[in-house]
């Protein structure tokens, strides 16, 4: 009877550390599984996105001259000087409607730029019937433009023709030459009195 109950305890005992091994096992092991797909998740997550420039239809260079052009009107209207000196280049050479010497550089055309800019409020400037031609790394684009603002307080109204020169300089197009001239308006049958002091037209667009 002794030995049946020693026997029968040491089953116990055996059936004890059996099921507490099978538990640290089944711990362990979920550990382990864990650990695995946290690194799995890890590795996915560190990888690195597909590169999307690769994926993009480059533009061709008429077409990148002519985000370029949509973007330094949109600069010019706006006032910001940052995005307009980028599409402009430092030495560049600008020869604008009004009886006046060239603006050389771009220090000179922004000051000249900055004077017109404070006078003008409610700015607008659409550009039509654009030109483009490539040649190399230069280039030349000319468009037809139609301004209407507030001048002085004033509605003012003007229509004109730019031709600007560019060059590919870093892998990137910039106006080097702009020339601008105001349109004729056509003769009124009645042309009234001319005002004393009339608004100021835009100068280079």
């Amino acid at each position: 009877m002794k030995r049946y109950l020693a026997i029968r305890s040491a089953a116990r005992i055996f059936q004890t550390i059996f099921v507490f091994l099978f538990a640290a096992t089944l711990v362990l092991t979920c550990a382990s599984t864990a650990d695995a797909q946290k690194e799995k998740k890890k590795k996915k997550d560190n990888t690195p996105p597909a590169d999307s420039s690769n994926t993009a239809i480059p533009l061709s260079d008429e077409q990148q001259i002519d985000y370029m052009l949509s973007e330094m009107l949109g600069a010019w209207q706006l006032g910001d000087i940052e995005k307009l000196h980028k599409d402009y280049a430092d030495d560049v050479s600008i020869v604008n409607g009004s009886w006046a010497p060239p603006i050389i550089g771009w220090t000179n055309y922004l000051a000249v730029y900055q004077q017109q800019r404070t006078r003008m409020q409610q700015v607008r400037m659409d550009r039509l019937n654009t030109y483009i031609k490539v040649s190399g790394t230069a280039a030349w684009a000319c468009y037809q433009w139609d301004f209407e603002a507030v001048v002085d307080g004033q509605p003012s109204t003007a229509q004109g023709q730019t031709t600007v020169v560019l060059e590919k300089r870093n892998n990137r197009w910039v106006i080097v030459h702009n020339h601008t001239s105001l349109a004729s308006a056509p003769p009124a049958a009645n042309p009234p009195a001319k005002p004393a002091d009339s608004p100021a037209k835009p100068a280079a667009p």
